[in-house]
């Protein structure tokens, strides 16, 4: 994997900064992508004795940004091996009627245009070698939807659909597409969620052992690692107390 260059999108913090603190050590060449600058030099700075490391401080909602940066790659790093869609956030808890439009809007133009983007504009170039591997981060809310959740469900049930779309429109082109769906994992997830509320922040991961973003990037990292005729499709999983998204076991 030494020779393989990982574009890992929302690197700065959670489930991506595992991710790249893993392939790091395992000697991957990485592109960073995040909002915060701050963040992705601390990063950079951090891996860059394991391995080679480029950063690109984007928001994946900025289409035109996202286009111009991962078009103009330096050229140690444009054939990109690995595509992680790692950003994503939910904002808000509310019932539909109540829904913030903005916090809508947040929800569907990250976690279903901005991976939209990424991916079109990476896929052209793994097309062209027939080679490349794509692993969509998705969510147990993908794959149910549970109150007050309405549209950042829809968001990653767009996202389950767009996996399975995009695995079928790539069949025959050397690409392997996957997804992993995680239940609750102790990121600044709800810290967004709840816009900051650190007692409700608190609360989500109270009594139980949930999963840490180290336990997704050592599966996206035995996904990229399996021999070339193996594709992992569709992956979900939750931590032992966690059964659904309305069933947790907090004793």
């Amino acid at each position: 994997m030494k020779d393989k260059t990982a574009l890992i999108t929302g690197a700065t913090s959670g489930i991506g900064r595992a991710t790249a603190r893993l392939f790091a050590g395992h000697g991957v060449r990485l592109i960073l992508c995040g909002r915060r600058q701050e963040r992705l030099a601390a990063l950079s700075s951090e891996l860059s004795e394991m391995t080679d490391i480029h950063t690109l401080n984007f928001d994946v909602r900025n289409k035109e940004m996202v286009f111009e940066l991962l078009q103009n790659l330096p050229a140690a790093f444009s054939e990109i091996d690995i595509l992680i869609n790692n950003a994503g956030n939910a904002h808000g808890l509310d019932p539909i009627h109540n829904g913030s439009l903005d916090d809508w809007d947040a929800m569907i133009d990250i976690n279903v245009k901005g991976l939209l983007y990424v991916s079109k504009a990476v896929l052209p170039k793994m097309i062209e070698k027939r080679s490349g591997h794509i692993i969509n981060i998705g969510s147990t809310a993908g794959k149910e939807v549970y109150p007050n959740g309405n549209v950042y469900c829809a968001s990653k049930h767009a996202v389950d659909a767009i996996n399975q779309g995009m695995r079928i429109d790539l069949n025959g082109m050397g690409i392997r597409v996957g997804a992993i769906n995680p239940g609750m994992v102790e990121t600044e997830f709800s810290h967004v969620r709840f816009k900051g509320d650190s007692e409700k922040t608190e609360k989500v991961y109270q009594n139980f052992t949930p999963l840490q973003p180290v336990d997704i990037a050592e599966l996206i990292w035995f996904t990229v690692t399996r021999p070339p005729h193996v594709n992992i499709a569709d992956l979900t999983v939750m931590c032992l107390d966690q059964a659904t998204s309305t069933i947790v076991n907090r004793k």
